[in-house]
C-alpha cells in the first residue's frame, strides 16, 4: 500500500512538470529518452565497492566492438592507464585516463563513469570524455581502369595508361620497364 502512494506522488509529480527537467519542442520525448539513458545508465553501473576491468570498460563503452578485443589490446600493449599499460584485469576508476590505440587511430579518453555492461551509444558518450585527435580525412579516389562493357581485354598500351593513372607503376624505373635498355642485367 505505501508502495501505491509512492507511485501516485511521483506521478502527480511528473505530470506538474516537478522532474526538473524542461521540455524541449517535441513535447517532452527528449526527456524521456534521456531518462531511459540515464535509467540504463545505473542499471549497468556497478555495485558500491565493486571494480570494473579495463576490458569490460572499454568495450562496455563502446571502444572495441567485443571484450575479447578488449583483452588482446590490453595483451598487445595497446592500453594505457594513466601512461602505464595495463593487463586485461586492471581496475578502472573514475578520473583515470585511458588511451587505446585501435584500428590505424589513437583515442585518448578520461573515465567519468564506470559501467559494467554495455550500453546504447548515447548512453556509453557520457561516460568518458573524449580528447582524441580528429581522425585523419578519408582521401577520395577516383575510380581507375573502368572500361567499358564488350571492349575485350586491354591492350599493352592500355595497360601502361592504366598503371600510369593508378600512380606511376609503369612509369620510368619503375616495376613495369624489365627487358628495356639501361634496365638491371639478366640474372641467367
Amino acid at each position: 500500500m505505501a508502495s501505491e502512494g509512492a507511485d501516485d506522488n511521483t506521478s502527480a509529480a511528473g505530470e506538474a512538470g516537478g522532474t526538473g527537467r524542461e521540455k524541449g519542442a517535441s513535447g517532452g520525448r527528449e526527456a524521456r529518452d534521456s531518462a531511459d539513458a540515464a535509467a540504463a545508465a545505473e542499471a549497468a553501473r556497478p555495485a558500491s565497492g565493486e571494480s570494473v576491468r579495463i576490458d569490460s570498460w572499454i568495450w562496455s563503452v563502446r571502444l572495441v566492438k567485443t571484450r575479447s578485443m578488449g583483452a588482446t589490446a590490453c595483451r598487445g600493449g595497446h592500453v594505457r592507464v594513466n601512461g602505464e599499460r595495463v593487463k586485461p584485469a586492471y581496475s578502472v576508476r573514475v578520473g583515470d585516463e585511458v588511451r587505446l590505440r585501435h584500428a590505424g587511430r589513437e583515442r585518448i579518453v578520461v573515465v567519468k563513469r564506470l559501467i559494467r555492461k554495455r550500453v546504447g551509444a548515447p548512453v556509453a558518450v557520457e561516460c568518458y570524455v573524449d580528447n582524441s585527435p580528429p581522425p585523419p580525412p578519408r582521401v577520395a579516389v577516383a575510380p581507375v581502369g573502368i572500361r567499358d562493357r564488350g571492349t575485350g581485354r586491354p591492350t599493352k598500351r592500355d595497360r601502361r595508361e592504366i598503371e600510369r593513372l593508378r600512380g606511376g607503376l609503369g612509369g620510368p624505373g619503375g616495376p613495369g620497364e624489365s627487358g628495356r635498355p639501361g634496365s638491371s642485367p639478366d640474372p641467367r
